[in-house]
């Protein structure tokens, strides 16, 4: 089924699903901070599925949105501007580019809660976040096909997490659902799940191994 997918962040990740989105049938409207006219080439080659606009644009062109920026600059985004929307947070905690943020730093919350404590009006889904951008399209399977990789999905609400998963599998993965939010360390940065590409079982052996950083 077609739908319209909002992106705001317009770099590898975000450009990356956006070939995949549109690929798989959807529309998308794909936003940055430098404004629609710096994504004319992008848009032009996605075809007639893309539009390029404001973050405002992207934000409410649908129920679904990705937020695929650093993750330092997700609170210079309205709160309220994605209120009632299922976001895909993509984002990752690296401090040199993103700045100290005290409550990742001491692990009181991943990095998802913290992007779910911003847009509290929204229903926040943690995937695509430990796949490389070039890997989206390149290891992009048929559904059934033997070692087929696999993304972990995170989310409070099962209708959300089920809603991202499908469009996961629609685009060439297995989804695998780790649970809520907070359980989401397990494939942040430098875990063992983290980059290379892993089948489900696999994946599920090594957030086994994961260990938090205070613990390292």
């Amino acid at each position: 089924m077609t739908s319209t997918i909002g992106i705001i962040g317009s770099g590898n990740i975000g450009s990356a699903l956006a070939r995949a989105f549109t690929a798989a049938g959807h529309r998308v409207v794909i936003a940055n901070s430098r404004g629609p006219a710096t994504l004319a080439p992008l848009v032009g080659e996605l075809g007639e599925l893309a539009s390029a606009g404001t973050v405002e644009q992207a934000a409410q062109a649908g129920d679904l949105v990705v937020v695929t920026i650093p993750l330092g600059a997700v609170t210079g985004i309205p709160s309220a501007l994605l209120d009632g929307r299922i976001v895909i947070d993509t984002n990752n905690y690296y401090p040199a580019r993103d700045g100290h943020i005290a409550e990742l730093d001491d692990e009181s919350l991943t990095t998802a809660e913290y992007v779910a404590r911003h847009f509290a009006g929204a229903t926040v889904v943690k995937a695509f976040n430990h796949i490389p951008a070039l890997h989206i399209a390149e290891h992009a399977q048929a559904a059934g096909t033997p070692d087929r990789r696999a993304l972990m999905v995170y989310g409070e609400d099962a209708g959300a997490v089920e809603r991202v998963s499908a469009l996961i599998d629609q685009i060439g993965f297995d989804a695998v659902t780790g649970g809520g939010l907070a359980e989401s360390w397990r494939i942040q940065r430098d875990t063992p799940g983290y980059g290379p590409r892993f089948t489900a079982a696999e994946l599920a052996e090594k957030l086994t191994q994961a260990r938090r950083y205070r613990d390292q």
